[in-house]
């Protein structure tokens, strides 16, 4: 791709210009150019004049290489002057020329000469009478007469312009848009059409499609010199400008000017391969053409419009897919905050699960089962959440904490669940003692009060603002498709429940890549007997509790098998310290030792002397089913005769069973034999045979640097982002989020490395052990299952080191689909388009 030299805006007029359409004269400072009249080396003036007729305005605009990054704003109607004003009296009348060089004098008193934009606030006059007040005020605050020499003011223009790039605020505005520090910005110097004159003149723009839904409509305005007022108008999808109830529209001003610039538009839109608007002028009925630049569009819209340049034949499937920014995808399977809508901010967060929702704050799971009994909508708001939170987040449209970060408890659940959640905010103080937020701005927002969480932008809102649905329609379907026909790597979703597994399943997962078991304990019909068994001293009694929650978590993994229709399931063992599931306030230890019949003092005391230091660190995954092997036998066994169960009805199922947390071949040997144990007994119990895979979840650095010894025991290794950061980092991922943001501004971290996989560090080790698993089992099956298995940045690195595939919430599947076809492609040499 070559190197851009001149600027967004001035290769679509190079290109426009070679299509023969109508635009003025133009001539385009490069990059180089440009810096050199930064630095005071100005070109010659006579010459760059000399290319444009004596008597002609002229207008500087910016062309940097992505519009986004910004830059000055444009300069119209230079050489502007007493004598032209006298001249352009003759045609345009006293009041037109006077508006002209007013609006010029102001125009280059604020952004060129940097005078003080309230003087010319204060001047209520018009016509002759406002345009004297302004070259006074110009004169008396500049110590000097407005300048009159067009060569003097283009020169003055393009200094300015060229200095404020280059300034230290505009450079650092533009690297916080992903700008490089180096960025360059050339000029477009372009002979202006003013639209003003005795037959119809006026200036607007015009585009072949709704920016906000994709579909074909000529929308756009235009304001006429007889008018004054906006007349383009239009209805529905149909290419014609409905009649402006007020007055004519410009299909019955200038017809045949109408008419071109509906031509102009197609022809710019099928040659420059882009829905295009057109900025114009119309000059006694004669259109020109000032600009083209791609119709900015919603998310919904670009799908849309990428889908229909295909249909058209105008680009190929895998342009339309590197056209489509994978972050946009999200917004499409989410409810959204409209685009106009009022926001009244009174907090902000960690934006960690997408989408927007409106409900009544609530402050406890019970309280959210309870609102959502009574019809009405809830948001969640914890300091942070737990594990015995999941039923209040089933219940609750969004969920909002004071605490956590980008793979806390609350962020992981919600983007699992697919409800909007912001995390960490800590401006934001949460008192759940007397059941009252208060905002940062000092208000207080009370139980039953209502608010909204927008998740994709971090914010929460006072009131209900407006609300765009989500668009899961035939033009995402068929993007997706063609997604899929160009990846090389696989899309897993991580699912806990029924619920996720068929949301992944809506989403086109290529399976489960983890299933997280012990989510399926803090039912209400469940914990007791979970609970019964953490207190039980003995195998037999532990058997006892175990066989209660056998046939239920039996059904668990026989309604995820149907669902996924023979599609790879990966289900992780238990996985967190036993202490989670154990009781923390006064009644829930009453309501244990009634169960367990036994003293509340006893129980009060069993569970305090459960609790561990560092938890995370402590007994937990493998180290459990190596310690109390009796949960790893009944979840093997439930898993087992679920296989059987649903390979009944539907295609044979093949379960992948993951241990989680190795950090040693030992711990695999001593529960792959157990394991293996209970498969020949349902075997013999059941007397059919069956296939399943065994694997490893490797999330210390350890089980990385070791994967050559723990490898030849699996037949599959997955990655585990989330703790493999937290372990390697020593950061605790809930409460990273207090200081992340600092972190990140300061330019300690580049990104949160909950969010964006560290290349340079995890990553690593993650190379250390794709590279040293591979040396001693050549066939094992690599995946990542974190959180970062969804983020496009980290899917590149995935597929660099030859990862079979990546597993990431079902609501990022979509994201991830998409964005690992766009690095196949990258690979194959298509390119995303340049932007205009």
């Amino acid at each position: 791709m070559a190197t851009p030299t001149h600027g967004g805006r001035a290769k679509c007029l190079q290109r426009l210009v070679r299509l023969d359409l109508p635009v003025p004269r133009t001539v385009a400072l490069s990059f180089a150019e440009v810096h050199r009249i930064a630095a005071g080396q100005m070109p010659d003036m006579a010459a760059l004049l000399a290319h444009f007729d004596p008597d002609a305005l002229l207008c500087v605009r910016p062309s940097s290489e992505d519009p986004d990054w910004g830059g000055p704003g444009a300069v119209l109607n230079i050489g502007m002057n007493d004598a032209r004003y006298v001249a352009l009296t003759e045609s345009i009348g006293h009041d037109a020329s006077a508006s002209l060089y007013m609006r010029f004098v102001q125009g280059y008193a604020i952004h060129v000469a940097r005078l003080d934009p309230d003087l010319f606030d204060e001047i209520e006059d018009v016509g002759q009478a406002g345009l004297s007040a302004a070259l006074a005020a110009y004169e008396e605050e500049a110590e000097e007469v407005f300048p009159q020499d067009p060569a003097v003011q283009l020169r003055e223009v393009l200094r300015s312009m060229a200095r404020a790039w280059e300034g230290t605020t505009a450079r650092l505005l533009r690297q916080a848009k992903g700008a490089p520090v180096d960025a360059g910005l050339g000029l477009v110097v372009q002979e202006m059409a003013p639209g003003l004159g005795k037959g119809e003149c006026g200036s607007g723009v015009l585009q072949l499609v709704d920016s906000d839904t994709g579909l074909p409509q000529i929308t756009g305005r235009y304001l006429s010199q007889s008018q004054g007022r906006e007349a383009l108008k239009h209805r529905n999808t149909s290419l014609f400008l409905e009649k402006d109830p007020r007055g004519p529209s410009l299909e019955e001003l200038a017809p045949e000017a109408f008419h071109q610039l509906k031509a102009n538009a197609e022809l710019m839109r099928r040659k420059l391969r882009a829905e295009m608007q057109i900025e114009f002028t119309i000059q006694n009925g004669q259109v020109h053409i000032l600009d083209g630049m791609r119709v900015q569009r919603s998310s919904r819209a670009a799908v849309r419009i990428a889908v229909r340049l295909v249909e058209d034949g105008i680009i190929t499937p895998q342009e339309a897919v590197m056209r489509i920014e994978p972050g946009a995808i999200s917004e499409l399977l989410h409810r959204q905050v409209a685009p106009g809508a009022d926001r009244r901010v009174i907090g902000r967060g960690i934006a960690a699960s997408p989408g927007a929702a409106t409900g009544r704050i609530v402050f406890s799971s019970a309280e959210a089962l309870a609102c959502t009994s009574r019809g009405e909508t809830c948001i969640l708001v914890r300091r942070e959440t737990s594990p015995e939170d999941i039923r209040g987040m089933h219940a609750a449209v969004a969920v909002l904490t004071e605490r956590g970060g980008m793979t806390s408890h609350a962020a992981v659940i919600g983007r699992g669940l697919g409800l909007p959640c912001v995390v960490g905010a800590a401006r934001m103080k949460i008192d759940l003692q007397r059941k009252t937020i208060l905002a940062e701005d000092g208000r207080t927002f009370r139980e039953g009060d209502i608010v909204t969480l927008d998740g994709t932008a971090g914010e929460v809102l006072e009131g209900s603002p407006d609300m765009v649905e989500a668009a899961l329609d035939d033009a995402f379907q068929t993007l997706m498709g063609w997604a899929d026909e160009a990846r090389d790597i696989g899309v897993r979703a991580n699912a806990d429940t029924p619920a996720d597994a068929a949301t992944a399943r809506r989403f086109m997962a290529q399976g489960i890549g983890l299933c997280r078991t012990e989510h399926m304990f803090f039912e209400a019909d469940r914990i007791t007997p979970m609970r019964e068994m953490i207190f039980a001293d003995a195998t037999e009694d532990r058997q006892a509790a175990l066989a209660i929650l056998l046939p239920m978590q039996r059904a668990d993994f026989t309604e995820l098998f149907r669902i996924m229709e023979g599609l790879p399931v990966c289900i992780r063992l238990f996985d967190p310290p036993l202490h989670e599931f154990l009781p923390t306030d006064r009644a829930g230890l009453r309501d244990l030792a009634e169960a367990l019949d036994l003293p509340v003092s006893d129980v009060t005391r069993r569970v305090e002397s459960m609790g561990e230091y560092n938890p995370m660190l402590g007994l937990r995954g493998v180290r459990l089913g190596i310690t109390v092997p009796e949960i790893y036998d009944m979840q093997a066994r439930a898993i087992f005769e679920a296989t059987l169960d649903a390979s009944r009805e539907g295609a044979p199922v093949v379960p992948e069973i993951m241990l989680p947390l190795v950090s040693a071949n030992r711990e695999v040997e001593l529960l792959r034999s157990r394991i293996d144990a209970v498969a020949a007994e349902v075997r013999a119990e059941r007397g059919r045979d069956f296939t399943y895979r065994r694997g490893g979840m490797v999330e210390t650095p350890r089980a990385c640097l070791r994967a050559d010894e723990i490898a030849p025991h699996c037949q599959f290794l997955s990655f585990g982002t989330n703790d493999l950061t937290q372990m390697t980092y020593g950061l605790s991922r809930d409460d990273a989020g207090r200081f992340m943001g600092d972190y990140v501004q300061q330019g300690v971290f580049s990104e949160d490395p909950f969010h964006v996989l560290d290349l340079d560090g995890v990553g690593e080790l993650v190379a250390i052990g794709v590279e040293r698993g591979r040396s001693s089992n050549p066939g094992v099956t690599l995946s990542i299952c974190g959180e970062h298995g969804g983020n496009p940045e980290s899917i590149a690195f995935c597929r660099a080191v030859g990862m079979t595939y990546v597993s990431c919430s079902p609501f990022r599947v979509p994201v991830a689909r998409l964005a690992a076809a766009q690095f196949a492609l990258s690979a194959q040499g298509v390119r995303k388009p340049p932007r205009m």
